[in-house]
């Protein structure tokens, strides 16, 4: 437990935080399955529409500190990749 009134203010700070957090990175895990499983039907609009939602989703999180932004760019590449290849199986 907290001993003094400002760690009690961090602790109570850390879970706002902590909440947020967990919304927003939940939102990106649902963003990029979704673009998975639309990129693994083969439909290439389909793919190509929750391509940009995930790496929008990637994005905002990273430049809220949720994701490291390398792993959030690496998310983005990997996923346009495989968008590019089902847009270009069409």
């Amino acid at each position: 437990m907290a001993n003094t009134a400002s760690a009690e203010k961090r602790n109570r700070q850390a879970q706002k935080r902590r909440a947020r957090n967990v919304q927003v990175r939940t939102g990106v895990k649902s963003a990029v399955k979704k673009a998975r499983e639309a990129i693994t039907q083969g439909d290439g609009n389909a793919a190509r529409d929750a391509f940009k939602a995930a790496a929008r989703a990637l994005e905002k999180a990273s430049s809220k500190g949720v994701v490291h932004k390398n792993a959030a760019s690496r998310k983005i590449s990997r996923l346009a990749k495989a968008a590019a290849k089902v847009a270009a199986a069409k």
